[in-house]
């Protein structure tokens, strides 16, 4: 990295309680030259509220790929810069990457300052596995693509998380119901840190059911996190197919085992991996 340029700080902000705020994401704020925040009018509350007088750029979707190489031509000439999203930990679903990569390619260092965010508060009290997860984002607004977006998913084993707008959480739960089946394990994580938070877990239909016979929980910041797909039922995988996939999976990623013994065996290439999922190989 050159000695002379600046860093860029990836700094995380509270979702919801200004308790959550690190006494180092302040002092980081209140240090750099800029403060590129998604949205600046959101932002200047929380600053006004830590004290932080440094001046602000705003950097959003529209402004990205335009902004970012002026931000790196200034962390070149020896300025800090924070980056701050609405709530949260930026660049999860939220703009960043254009100037990360930008900044990196420039020898610039991109420091993180880690803190609140919405996916991994929401997958500690979901109560499922979080050992393998995977995060969708936000599914897209029209049910056709939403719907298209979960067919993909259906028979993925790991944990799901997903963002969703409060005012389509209804049609959302009830494609869920639909395409994961009624009795998909779901949690919804409304509101999280925040004064009128909600962790409600059920199936799928019941969870549908329970938000529309409630319309204040269709407001507000929503996480869904979904089970993984169970093992299709009466499924039971031969021994010798077991045993080329397990001698394979002490060398191979999960993945390439079940791809590979799939080949060989001519078994079903997703029951195998989600086998290796629910039944690690012992390290030997």
């Amino acid at each position: 990295m050159a000695n002379d340029c600046g860093r860029l700080y990836i700094v995380a902000t509270p979702i919801g309680n200004l308790g959550d705020m690190s006494p180092r994401a302040v002092e980081i704020l209140q240090t750099v030259a800029l403060i590129a925040a998604e949205d600046t009018r959101h932002s200047a509350p929380l600053l006004r509220h830590f004290g932080i007088d440094t001046p602000m750029v705003a950097y959003h979707d529209h402004v990205e790929r335009r902004l970012a190489p002026r931000l790196v031509r200034r962390l070149q000439a020896g300025e800090s810069v924070a980056l701050i999203s609405d709530a949260g930990t930026p660049l999860v679903s939220d703009p960043g990457f254009h100037l990360v990569r930008a900044a990196r390619e420039a020898g610039v260092e991109v420091v993180s300052v880690p803190g609140p965010s919405a996916v991994m508060a929401a997958l500690s009290v979901a109560g499922l596995p979080t050992d393998r997860f995977v995060f969708e984002g936000f599914l897209p607004a029209k049910a056709g693509a939403r719907r298209r977006v979960l067919e993909a998913l259906r028979d993925e084993a790991r944990t799901l998380v997903f963002f969703e707008a409060g005012r389509r959480l209804v049609e959302c739960l009830g494609d869920m119901a639909d395409i994961f089946g009624a009795d998909r394990s779901l949690v919804l994580a409304r509101e999280l840190t925040k004064r009128f938070e909600t962790v409600q877990s059920d199936t799928a239909a019941g969870l549908r059911d329970w938000v529309a016979a409630r319309p204040e929980q269709g407001r507000g910041e929503c996480v869904l996190v979904a089970g993984g797909a169970p093992p299709p039922k009466g499924d039971e995988i031969p021994a010798a197919t077991l045993n080329v996939l397990n001698e394979l999976a002490q060398a191979l990623p999960a993945s390439q085992a079940a791809a590979l013994a799939a080949r060989i065996t001519g078994y079903k290439k997703n029951a195998l991996y989600r086998h290796l999922l629910s039944n690690p190989p012992d390290d030997e």
